[in-house]
């Protein structure tokens, strides 16, 4: 029998993180959320928060040795790594694992990982750690070509490379998005697929491995900017997608979801990347599922039952983005957004606005995933965000 109520720490406070310890706190766990600036969303719901930076090894080890959490559960990739090594070493619980952290926040380890050590399908891809290695690599791999940061999150940093001329712009934009203090730059070949998708993966603590329906997904920069469940896949491409999952996060160990993407092609599914938490374009599951994928991480780690998951018919979402810079700013029309039936709007809280950043998202239910689709549109273009006039 579990015993509950849990100490979680958080590292890292985002809009992710915050339906994460809302999850948690709805079953009485006491969460700590970390970041490197103060009153991140997160934080806002959290019990506890602690402003630091978690690359900084000593601070990180600092705060979790201070706090003793029952399981440390990360949330970016900016972390000092080699410190949840030490700290998993003292016997306290990370998510998944210390090992599994490392190599899914960094891009090179995860795709040797899954190309040369599992044999799994990838993208063509190389590393670069000058600008005349990139050169290099992507005159090999042909144009046009993708250009991001080893470490990065939220499609920072990422360029489409169609000519030459765009070589040394797109390796500045890597060194500038990329989180931390690597300089490894990776090129792949562009794919020409049918479709993106996030298969949400949970591990439980028993070994078992299950699968949400799939969720299709669009990007743009390597940014998520609508999402919809269930994705349509044929039963050969779904059975790939689940048996490289599978093999993979049982390779990589521990418990909790991971969000496993793959590009859908013709012929073939080709592994993209994993993420060793709940994933940006899984925050359709709070509308579309009977336990969400904050709930089912939270299940997993905690070691408590997973019922059958049960999905509705259709579902989608789509990303509310600001269009300039605001620090003192209200939201308008979100009346106008909730006046469709079977449909939410959530906001993240941030407290600064940026051109394109993500600031929430709208969520809508309905018979197909056209129609969802387009009700979550017409919900997210009703909001707006503007300054406050003091």
């Amino acid at each position: 029998m579990t015993t509950l109520p849990k100490t979680l720490m958080l590292l890292g406070s985002g809009e992710l993180g915050k339906e994460f310890t809302i999850a948690a706190q709805r079953i009485g766990c006491r969460v700590i959320a970390c970041d490197r600036y103060s009153d991140a969303p997160a934080m806002q719901v959290a019990d506890e928060a602690k402003v630091l930076d978690m690359t900084n090894p000593l601070a990180l080890k600092e705060v979790i040795r201070k706090c003793k959490p029952d399981a440390v559960v990360p949330e970016i990739e900016a972390l000092a790594v080699e410190s949840l090594t030490e700290l998993e070493e003292e016997g306290i619980i990370i998510i998944p694992t210390a090992k599994a952290t490392e190599i899914t926040m960094n891009r090179d380890k995860i795709r040797d990982l899954v190309s040369k050590e599992l044999g799994i399908k990838t993208a063509k891809f190389a590393y670069a750690e000058n600008i005349n290695e990139l050169k290099t690599a992507t005159k090999n791999l042909g144009f046009p070509a993708i250009v991001k940061p080893a470490m990065s999150s939220s499609g920072k940093g990422q360029s489409l490379v169609n000519k030459e001329d765009d070589i040394e712009d797109a390796w500045i934009n890597a060194i500038e998005g990329a989180r931390g203090k690597s300089k490894l730059v990776i090129v792949e070949e562009f794919l020409k697929f049918n479709l993106e998708i996030t298969l949400l993966t949970i591990r439980k603590k028993d070994g078992s491995t299950i699968f949400c329906p799939p969720i299709g997904h669009e990007q743009s920069n390597g940014d998520y900017q609508c999402s919809w469940q269930p994705a349509k896949l044929n039963d050969n491409h779904l059975k790939q997608a689940q048996s490289m999952a599978k093999l993979v996060t049982e390779k990589l160990g521990g418990v909790g979801l991971f969000g496993v993407e793959f590009f859908i092609c013709e012929d073939e599914v080709i592994f993209s990347e994993l993420s060793p938490r709940p994933h940006d374009t899984g925050l359709v599951t709070v509308i579309s599922q009977n336990i969400s994928e904050f709930e089912l991480h939270l299940r997993a780690i905690l070691g408590l039952p997973i019922p059958k998951i049960n999905n509705a018919i259709a579902a989608a979402s789509r990303v509310i983005l600001s269009k300039k810079n605001y620090s003192n700013f209200s939201y308008i029309g979100i009346d106008k957004a909730l006046e469709e039936e079977n449909t939410q709007i959530l906001i993240f809280g941030k407290k600064d606005a940026k051109p394109y950043r993500r600031m929430g998202v709208a969520l809508a239910l309905d018979k197909t995933i056209e129609k969802a689709r387009f009700k979550a549109d017409e919900a997210a273009a009703k909001i707006d965000i503007i300054e406050n006039i003091i």
